[in-house]
């Protein structure tokens, strides 16, 4: 028998009703001997609903107390959880990440996990209990109670897996598998069978929300076999995340990835000389931003033009910042644009072929939609697009790349 990880969303535990079905599912697994640790969000909405009442108190909500708010949503679910087990026969003991322990560092509210105590799971599991975790938290060197960031029990529970040496970690979501891109924005998308660890960092750093990134690094640098599940369907394989193997037939893309939360942000007139990119990105990196896709326009009079992306979210805190630095460094202006997107082609087929870059520029040019940026690596092509050509452009290079479903 197997050691098992699942971890549900908060749609899949979103009403008592949905926690009984969750509850119905482990004891199925459980029944068959199978060893089952369980990591749950906050119920659906719960964590906005959190953050919203902070903001209302503090619209900069201070980041310790805020994680000790929104980590209370997690400790609801666990709670139910168990009692929904123990209802049908089922030994069962929750734990929040504080008590497992998840050992994390000090950045509230994007806290990264350092350690993992396994024993007082193993505990539990030597006596068939299935053990329920809180994910999203921690606790840091000080006792204080830490979030992983939005989408964080994704990593709680690919964490506990490599921790545990897990045989499979399973992500039950609203969806059954990770599909070539949106559904809802492309309706002929494809759900694939199987996709590589390498691909689906791609897709998760360039806007799937399907899994969230720091998952996909743990399930790959411990080769964690990770598979994505319907939380609302009893049938179906979903889609396995594994190694890349030679005798795996590629296609030459795989999915197509997108993220509306991006902002533009560009420094005009910045002297060239040598060290200005540092001197640039080096008070944003100091302020915790997070830079995506840079480009940098040398021009006739001896400046460049330093345009970079961000989240839409931290916009005003980078702008901020440069403003300051504009002063410092001589540059005559800053400006930002926060009604774009990026659109990001992935596949590891790209690496055996030529001319994935121009049949992309070909397809959008056809659409007659302009490139802004463009931002290449072994396994991806992105390009940043006026965000209302957005859906536009992914239909149209769904359809260019084969990747529609075929017509029944």
């Amino acid at each position: 028998m197997a050691l098992i990880v699942q971890k549900y969303g908060g749609t899949s535990v979103g009403t008592p009703e949905r926690i009984q079905a969750v509850a119905d599912r482990v004891k199925r697994w459980h029944g068959e001997g199978h060893d089952i640790v369980v990591v749950v969000s906050a119920m659906s909405g719960e964590t906005n609903r959190l953050i919203a009442l902070a903001k209302a108190i503090m619209p900069d909500p201070d980041p310790r107390e805020l994680d000790v708010m929104v980590s209370t949503g997690e400790q609801v679910t666990i709670a139910l959880l168990a009692m929904a087990l123990k209802k049908i026969g089922v030994d069962a003991r929750s734990f929040t990440g504080a008590q497992v322990a998840i050992r994390t560092d000090s950045a509230f509210t994007k806290a990264r996990i350092e350690a993992i105590d396994d024993a007082r799971m193993r505990a539990d599991l030597g006596k068939r209990r299935v053990v329920i975790v809180a994910g999203f938290q921690g606790v840091d060197p000080e006792g204080n109670i830490t979030t992983l960031g939005r989408g964080g029990s994704d990593t709680t529970g690919v964490a506990l897996a490599a921790a545990l040496k897990a045989d499979e970690c399973q992500i039950y979501t609203d969806v059954d598998g990770v599909y070539t891109t949106d559904p809802r924005v492309v309706p002929q998308a494809r759900r694939l069978d199987r996709i590589t660890f390498e691909e689906m960092l791609e897709m998760a750093s360039l806007g799937s929300k399907v899994l969230q990134i720091r998952s996909v690094e743990f399930a790959g640098k411990y080769n964690v076999p990770l598979r994505v599940l319907s939380s609302f369907a009893d049938e179906g394989e979903g889609t396995l995340i594994t190694v890349d193997e030679e005798t795996m037939e590629q296609p030459v893309i795989s999915g197509i990835a997108f993220n509306r939360d991006e902002a533009k942000i560009t420094v005009r007139g910045v002297p060239d000389t040598p060290g200005i990119a540092y001197r640039i990105l080096g008070p944003v990196g100091d302020a915790n931003i997070e830079v995506d896709m840079i480009v940098q326009n040398v021009a006739a009079d001896n400046t460049t033009d330093f345009t970079f992306t961000v989240a839409r979210g931290e916009q005003k805190k980078a702008l901020a910042v440069l403003e300051a630095v504009a002063k410092e460094i001589g540059a005559r202006q800053v400006v930002s644009d926060d009604k774009i997107c990026k659109v990001s082609l992935v596949g590891v087929g790209m690496r055996s072929h030529a001319g994935v870059a121009s049949q992309m520029f070909g397809t959008l040019a056809k659409e007659n939609i302009n490139i802004q940026m463009i931002s290449t690596s072994e396994i991806k092509i992105s390009v940043v697009v006026e965000e209302k050509y957005l859906e536009l452009a992914v239909r149209a290079l769904h359809t260019a790349f084969g990747l529609d479903q075929p017509k029944a």
